[in-house]
């Protein structure tokens, strides 16, 4: 993935300059916790699709540079994206993310609801800054999404009748629904035709659910270590994704899933009964299926090493499945 980001690798760097700045130094714990979610670095893979995309459609506009509005949607985006996963860990408990501790681990619930609201609230303000009602209303639309989507998920947990179809809206809301804004945001920013903001939309849209589908494979072919979390947390919880929707044709597995995993072994049996049953077969060939439409989004793009970098994300996705 770094070589697919080298690319815009000195947008990224000026982007983890700006971002603690972003926080301000009014409040000391949230100055904490911003060196706490912001200190690690970490791929940005969210604002280097902005920059991507921003840099592929420049060229088609035949503009030299990027804009202050690019550069300031990639940041609005990964503000947005980070108190999304604040908030997440709140509501699931959890008390690390990727081997750190997470915010309301270390100061507390309430901080941990409350520093999710500021970033939502400050990407907010920036957002209302760049002065585009298209954008405004585009990005804003995401954040009633990630509700939308939390209460989807709530609402279907342990039902062994949630369809594909349901599943990849819960995605969308969740997962892609951000990415296809921010990809369609940067290019309107570049001022290109609608026919190409509207395909970088589905180019967004389909990486997003292809993105979510292979996170959901790896729930269960990789280990605690690889995952940073125990394997199966997803279907533990009764949240069931596509590998499971795929398998749900087991009347052993339904069973399991209604008794809500009570008895010893059961979550181990369950997975088990995924695999055997082709469900992760089938989860794989549905990822790959929106990847490639993916790539055709891509079409409208001149060849340079931005498409470049953009079709080799979709690759990237699914090679971590293959």
């Amino acid at each position: 993935m770094s070589s697919l980001l080298e690319a815009v690798s000195k947008d990224l760097q000026q982007l983890n300059n700006n971002l603690k700045s972003i926080i301000g130094s009014e409040n000391p714990v949230l100055v904490s916790a911003a060196e706490q979610i912001f200190g690690a670095g970490g791929r940005r893979l969210r604002p280097a699709l902005v920059f991507l995309v921003s840099r592929a459609t420049v060229q088609i506009a035949g503009l030299k540079e990027l804009t202050a509005q690019h550069q300031c949607l990639a940041e609005i985006i990964e503000m947005i994206y980070t108190a999304s996963l604040i908030h997440d860990d709140v509501i699931d408990e959890s008390g690390t993310r990727k081997g750190k501790e997470t915010i309301h681990q270390l100061y507390g619930m309430r901080v941990g609801v409350l520093a999710g609201d500021f970033m939502f609230a400050q990407s907010s303000w920036y957002l209302a800054n760049l002065e585009n009602i298209e954008v405004i209303k585009l990005i804003s639309q995401v954040i009633k999404d990630f509700a939308n989507g939390e209460i989807k998920q709530h609402s279907s947990l342990f039902n062994c009748d949630l369809t594909l179809k349901e599943y990849l809206l819960k995605s969308y809301y969740k997962t892609a629904s951000l990415i296809a804004a921010s990809a369609k945001a940067a290019a309107i920013f570049s001022g290109v035709s609608s026919s190409i903001c509207e395909q970088m939309y589905e180019y967004g849209k389909n990486l997003g659910l292809s993105f979510q589908v292979v996170d959901d494979i790896l729930d269960f072919t990789q280990s605690a270590e690889q995952l940073g979390k125990p394997a199966g947390s997803d279907l533990v919880k009764g949240n069931l994704t596509a590998p499971v929707i795929f398998a749900l044709e087991e009347p052993k597995l339904r069973e399991i899933i209604y008794s809500e995993f009570g008895e010893d072994g059961s979550l181990d049996t369950a997975m088990q009964l995924v695999k055997e049953c082709g469900g992760i077969k089938r989860a794989q060939d549905l990822a790959r299926e929106k990847g490639d439409l993916a790539i055709q989004n891509l079409r409208c793009l001149h060849q340079c090493e931005f498409r470049s970098s953009l079709e080799g994300m979709v690759k990237y996705n699914l090679e971590r499945v293959e």
